[in-house]
């Protein structure tokens, strides 16, 4: 048996393999509700064979939407259909996870595929909010530094949308952290310019993220496992970088956190990526070196016998796919068969295996 096809346990949750389906934005929603798009999107890859599926971006508040067609979780009624998703999922043999998210300053934008651009209060946007007034492009609106007030906001947010979270029965919460969004925007020095205890010091710059895990975890099962996404580096010189990771890494595994599911940037138009196959690999295995915790590699990860490879040169523990899983929803079952592993096929597509 594979390493990729080998079961791993984390608190509660055992999953079937190491293949994660990575949140990935399907801007398809209306007023944050999921509809039958999201069901055939995440149901297909549970049919397929991943071992755990994570939902989307899905927003703690309607301002912490990226889009107006955000999916989100932010009113008790967006919880029947997701229900729907969750229990058809399970149904199918995969565990599912919420990605539970809030935009800051990289909110109120349009359909992407139809207009790029920030939408006006005017047409249904609204105001961005951010550690600092500092926009992320020079046309952005400007966001509105926030206040305590707005702080514990935040918090109170995404507290109250894990408890949905547990009641529609995800067995996994992910905190998005990472791409430039709220939380990635107060732990990096380029866009938190704060002068009060959530800004200057590495201390203060990660607190929000940590208050936020906090009150996660008063209304999350301390038995089911808990997510955290970071951008490990910004690409940018003076940036959030590679040494900050694993410092937060260090204390978020303290602090009851199970995984990091490490991708990198998205917090600034300046950023030089090396894109390559692979290229954020190393930042998990530099994380999961240092601190010991569970990690998650993500990025241009495109074949069955690349992430056996870094799987078995524990580099991670788990792998977390996205393009490659929008071409092909039922790689997990081709790529059992090319490195040899004999897995459960659905009863359906039996006399296709």
């Amino acid at each position: 048996m594979s390493i990729l096809f080998s079961s791993i346990k984390i608190k509660n949750l055992t999953l079937k393999n190491r293949i994660v389906v990575s949140p990935m934005c399907q801007y398809s929603s209306v007023d944050g509700f999921a509809n039958n798009w999201h069901l055939v999107h995440l149901g297909s890859r549970a049919v397929g064979g991943a071992g755990l599926i994570i939902t989307e971006a899905t927003a703690v508040s309607a301002e912490g939407r990226i889009s107006i067609v955000d999916l989100g979780i932010w009113k008790d009624e967006h919880q029947e259909k997701l229900k729907e998703i969750v229990d058809f999922v399970h149904a199918n043999g995969a565990a599912i996870g919420v990605q539970l998210a809030h935009a800051g300053r990289k909110a109120s934008f349009d359909v992407p595929w139809e207009s790029p651009t920030q939408v006006s209060k005017e047409n249904g946007g609204w105001d961005t909010v951010a550690p600092s007034a500092i926009q992320f492009n020079p046309k952005d609106k400007m966001p509105i530094a926030l206040d305590l007030k707005g702080i514990e906001k935040v918090k109170s947010d995404f507290k109250a949308a894990t408890l949905r979270a547990l009641q529609v029965g995800f067995d996994v919460v992910e905190i998005h952290a990472a791409h430039g969004y709220l939380l990635h925007q107060f732990l990096s020095p380029l866009s938190n310019q704060r002068t009060d205890d959530y800004g200057g010091s590495f201390e203060n710059r990660i607190r929000l993220l940590l208050e936020v895990v906090t009150a996660v975890q008063e209304v999350w099962p301390a038995e089911m496992p808990l997510f955290v996404r970071i951008s490990a580096t910004d690409w940018v010189s003076g940036g959030w970088n590679e040494d900050d990771s694993v410092q937060l890494a260090k204390i978020l595994k303290e602090r009851g956190v199970d995984v990091v599911d490490t991708s990198t940037g998205g917090l600034s138009r300046d950023q030089q990526i090396p894109v390559e196959l692979g290229y954020q690999v190393r930042f998990a295995e530099a994380i999961k070196k240092e601190t010991g915790i569970v990690t998650g590699a993500v990025g241009l990860i495109t074949s069955s016998a690349q992430s056996e490879a870094i799987l078995k040169e524990g580099k991670a523990d788990l792998i977390f796919m996205a393009r490659e899983l929008l071409r092909d929803p039922y790689f997990p079952l081709r790529g059992a068969k090319e490195l040899g592993d004999d897995v459960q096929w659905p009863s359906q597509y039996q006399r296709a295996k």
